[in-house]
């Protein structure tokens, strides 16, 4: 017998959709596992590897960030002129300065030397890196849109002049992905000195907070808390465990959450990286004829600390950590490259401090079979005057300066684009920011105008709607 006393209730539109919402969920779960961008954070993983666009010339990124701005007629760009012309009212037509504190022609204080088969021509400041020239690519003909540090750092890093877009090394993990399970897929090796702009130099903007760098220290203690504070594996464990139960309850609730989703990804890479950083910064496996190629044993503390940076950079290579950063020591009496005065000094002992360990990297890199895979890049976010500021420094120069770049498919040997005879202006081969980054991520196998990120209403990307590949530096 039917008991017709209690009749089901025809569904609300609400109670249905209450009711289906965790099969809707699933539905919809499931097409975004499929999607590399989602599907990969739910598995805990912050970037899965990814197809290039064309065939990559390089793998891994080592970017040796010099701030401040190295002087480019100190460094890889010599001027005769200056030396004829010193102390004389410098004649070509200026632009405004940083500080409008404009003295007159200025030399160089170091000698340059040609270097290699190629004949390269290095200062004196950098007698090491000199040694490895036959595999430098220097562009010589860069430009930015910005004197002041704070928006040249961001336009350096980001393609963008104010601070909160993702920096190129999230850009290269999205568009990419990670080799490295255990440890993240953008690291900076801050050597003390952060940007001016800070740690936005390094985030992740709009795209997901997997993608933002993540700090390491050189030395024994890259990380303020590697090192749990349970007593006892299985209690932490335990703890993760309950994180991941509460963590899901509100995916199940809410469906995509990308603060929450990176929390997750975060959480389990922090935990993975335990095991993974004190094995990849014990140097004890490195011989002694490595450190000393390095510079482990300089009798400069600072070459010491640079040094370490540099070889904990090729162990990240070999891990298949994506976009190493390395940020230059700080050094007493020295406000970065910054030479606003004492010029001589201040290039003096940042050039002590990093060349060694340049060419250590460089030559330990092609030594193993790893620079042809490995692009190395030197770069700061502009140049130096080619005139005094006061009597002995030299101010901001966006207008053409020099950066290099080796191994990762360019051009070793090979000296791209030219600026005037004083070393001020770009006028041949010009190279601004966005065609660097478009280079950058053509190396890597990615086209620059397909890594987007759907954002306020547009595709967004590195390069904005700029930039151009400079084929003339490529191998």
């Amino acid at each position: 017998m039917h008991c017709h006393q209690f009749q089901s209730q025809p569904f609300t539109r609400r109670a249905m959709l209450q009711r289906c919402a965790n099969g809707f969920g699933a539905v919809a779960l499931a097409a975004l596992s499929h999607d590399r961008a989602y599907g990969s954070l739910y598995k805990g993983l912050a970037t899965a590897p990814r197809d290039t666009h064309h065939r990559a010339r390089a793998k891994n990124v080592i970017f040796l960030y010099m701030d401040g701005g190295v002087s480019q007629v100190d460094s890889f760009d010599p001027k005769p002129l200056l030396d004829k012309e010193h102390g004389q009212p410098f004649k070509p037509k200026m632009e405004p300065t940083q500080f409008d504190n404009i003295g007159t022609t200025y030399k160089s204080h170091w000698a340059f030397r040609n270097y290699g088969q190629s004949g390269v021509p290095v200062s004196d400041l950098f007698p090491y890196i000199g040694s490895c020239a036959d595999d430098l690519c220097v562009i010589r003909s860069m430009v930015a849109n910005f004197s002041e540090h704070n928006q040249a750092n961001f336009f350096l890093h980001t393609g963008f002049g104010l601070q909160g877009r993702p920096s190129m090394g999230a850009w290269v993990g999205y568009g990419l992905g990670s080799e490295c399970h255990n440890l993240p897929g953008f690291v900076v090796l801050n050597g003390g000195l952060i940007p001016s702009g800070g740690i936005d130099n390094f985030g992740s903007g709009f795209l997901p907070a997997s993608y933002q760098g993540t700090m390491f220290r050189a030395g024994e203690t890259p990380l303020a808390n590697v090192k749990p504070l349970e007593t006892s594996p299985q209690i932490q464990n335990r703890k993760l465990a309950l994180l991941r139960r509460l963590d899901q309850g509100v995916l199940d609730r809410m469906g995509h959450v990308d603060q929450l989703e990176s929390a997750i990804a975060n959480y389990e890479m922090a935990y993975r990286m335990q095991a993974a950083v004190p094995n990849l910064v014990d140097l004890k496996g490195e011989s002694a004829a490595t450190k000393k190629l390095y510079g482990c044993d300089a009798k400069y503390d600072k070459t010491r600390l640079f040094a370490v940076q540099c070889l904990l950079a090729r162990r990240m290579v070999e891990k298949g950590v994506r976009f190493i950063e390395l940020t230059c020591p700080r050094i007493g009496g020295n406000d970065r490259w910054d030479a606003h005065s004492n010029l001589k000094r201040n290039h003096g002992t940042n050039a002590l401090a990093v060349d060694q360990p340049i060419a250590g990297l460089l030559t330990d890199l092609k030594a193993r079979g790893l620079l042809e895979q490995t692009l190395v890049v030197f770069a700061g976010e502009f140049g130096r005057t080619p005139f005094a500021q006061g009597s002995d420094g030299r101010d901001h120069n966006p207008f053409g300066f020099s950066i290099w770049m080796a191994g990762g498919g360019v051009n070793g040997g090979h000296i791209h684009g030219a600026t005037d005879e004083y070393g001020y202006r770009t006028i041949d081969g010009r190279v601004d920011m966005h065609d660097f980054h478009a280079t950058l991520l053509h190396l890597l196998g990615l086209d620059h105008k397909r890594v987007t990120y759907h954002f306020d209403g547009r595709d967004m990307r590195l390069t904005d709607v700029h930039g151009h590949v400079v084929k003339e530096i490529l191998s």
